[in-house]
């Protein structure tokens, strides 16, 4: 009689089977392979679980066999044919027809009479009990890991598996890495892709090494999906609801919701293959459509940098003239110059905020219990909510609707108590008077993204016309005729602390310590070119 030899395993990875491919075929060949009335016509192998229906190479060899290709299955159990009541009623049923005449199999005795069909059946019951008590028990232990706080798979890039006492660790080598790179989006002046190029060239983050691969750089889709993942903001999601995570944050919820608005924004500046500092903030005085730059080169050799209207050539001419750079510059220039303050009263105003950040440490307690108050109100909401739930009074879709908005509003709470930190009030303050003061100093000794991000930071609305630049200010910088007082200045300083808006703050503060730190990265860089061309002298001598 000839025989099909089927060897199925449930995964590529050998290191979760009991028994591997190469095992089962051994064992079915010592067992079948001599004997005189069996003919292997074909050995296939699958690497596939038999949960659900579908497999292609499983279904390919009965297809044959109803073809008459053969008349008998060799298997090493039957949970190989089949872990689901599809293929094992398929398997029944070509026996009835007669088309599969026979089973063999090498942990497991089979006749093909109406006792063993049965018995058949009782065993191919036994493997799909098994296989959704064990799916049963794994969403059981999903659950329960989540509820204690902590991720039941692998975590992101950042994280890794710890032990029973803290299964998620932080990444010595890629967590601080990962998190520059929330803060880069905070900013709002970046795109994704540039983030990625960021990260991946000049930071060098590289996936971590795994059996399967990893040690490269992230992908471009895996930088989108990192911005997009709830784990970062010391979230759990399962079966769409939210659970505090015990792992160490990143972000906090709000800026999570911040950056989600952030790289979701309408006009959001695309990468370009030629970086110029102020493409895509600036637009045309006359049309409104946006400015662009272009280099031409004298016939001396220098070159020259210009922006002018994306207009200005194709059928609707714009007649706004060329505008070199340096007068671009020398209008931000004047700009930074009018929302600039003192020294003197920056110092001020820095003593100031930290005497009012004293202050209200020792009323903190205020606070906590409003925190705590809002925090007890909405955990009232979600026990009224079920209980609507329960008397049939909302729909299924509104319940789960409302729960997840109340879930999260309720972390966000806990993660604010949990900080206790009364002093974050006051970092938009500190940040703005900061650069208030240093913007013009950055802004002449910067790079191209120092200055981008600079403009990015303080003005709005720019607009070229006439080679005239005019720029709004950006929450809270303004334009001023004369220089700012100290009551002038705390009234500002006091609305940032209890301004509503607080993705512009969010921002704000992620740009000014991207740009502390690119200042900080390029005086570092200037120590080691100095120190180099010191031991070069000491070296001369």
């Amino acid at each position: 009689m000839r025989y099909f030899h089927y060897c199925r395993k449930s995964t590529d990875d050998d290191d979760h089977q009991v028994a591997s491919l190469e095992s089962q075929r051994s064992e079915n060949e010592r067992r079948f392979l001599g004997s005189p009335d069996i003919e292997i016509v074909g050995t296939v192998e699958e690497a596939r679980s038999a949960r659900t229906p579908g497999r292609p190479v499983f279904n390919d060899v009965l297809d044959r066999i109803e073809r008459g290709e053969a008349d008998g299955l060799i298997a090493w159990h039957p949970d190989r044919l089949a872990r689901n009541s599809v293929d094992g009623g398929r398997i029944v049923y070509l026996l009835d027809t007669g088309k599969l005449k026979d089973l063999k199999f090498s942990t497991y005795t089979f006749e093909n009479t109406p006792q063993g069909k049965f018995m058949l059946q009782i065993v191919f019951a036994n493997s799909k009990y098994y296989v959704d008590s064990l799916s049963e028990n794994v969403r059981r232990g999903i659950r329960t890991k989540v509820l204690k706080g902590w991720a039941s798979n692998r975590p992101p890039l950042g994280y890794l598996n710890g032990d029973d006492t803290t299964p998620i660790i932080s990444d010595p080598e890629r967590f601080p890495l990962v998190a520059r790179m929330w803060d880069l989006a905070l900013t709002g002046a970046y795109s994704v892709p540039q983030i990625h190029a960021i990260a991946s060239d000049e930071w060098g983050l590289r996936t971590r090494k795994t059996k399967r691969g990893g040690g490269r750089p992230l992908s471009r889709a895996a930088t989108y999906n990192l911005f997009a993942n709830m784990f970062y903001a010391g979230v759990l999601r399962l079966d769409g609801r939210v659970h505090p995570g015990k792992h160490q944050p990143m972000v906090t919820l709000d800026q999570f919701a911040t950056v989600q608005r952030l790289i979701g924004r309408p006009g959001a500046p695309q990468p370009k293959a030629r970086v110029w500092a102020y493409t895509g903030m600036i637009h045309c005085g006359s049309c409104g459509l946006a400015v662009t730059a272009e280099e031409k080169t004298k016939q001396s050799g220098r070159s020259y940098v210009y922006y002018h209207c994306t207009k200005r050539r194709g059928r609707d001419l714009c007649r706004e003239p060329y505008a070199s750079v340096e007068v671009i510059e020398s209008e931000i220039e004047s700009f930074l110059a009018e929302i600039a303050i003192s020294d003197e009263l920056h110092a001020f105003a820095l003593s100031r905020i930290d005497r009012e950040a004293a202050r209200v440490r020792g009323t903190a307690e205020a606070g906590r219990d409003a925190l705590e108050k809002a925090l007890t109100q909405t955990e009232n909401a979600l026990r009224n909510l079920r209980l609507l739930r329960v008397r049939d009074q909302i729909t299924e879709r509104e319940f789960d609707e409302d729960r997840t908005t109340l879930e999260t509003e309720r972390l966000q709470l806990r993660q604010q108590l949990a900080s206790g930190n009364p002093e974050a009030a006051f970092e938009p303050a500190r940040m703005f008077v900061t650069l208030s003061n240093r913007a013009l100093k950055w802004f002449r000794e910067g790079d191209a993204e120092a200055r981008r991000l600079i403009l990015e930071t303080v003005g709005s609305n720019s607009l070229l016309a006439a080679k005239k630049l005019s720029i709004d200010g950006r929450y809270p910088f303004r334009r001023r005729t004369k220089s700012m007082t100290f009551p002038q200045l705390w009234a500002v300083l006091d609305d940032i602390r209890t301004h509503a808006c607080q993705d512009e703050l969010i921002s704000l503060v992620a740009r000014v310590r991207r740009l502390i730190a690119l200042f900080r990265q390029r005086n570092a860089e200037a120590g080691d070119r100095l120190s180099e061309r010191d031991r070069r002298c000491a070296r001369g001598s």
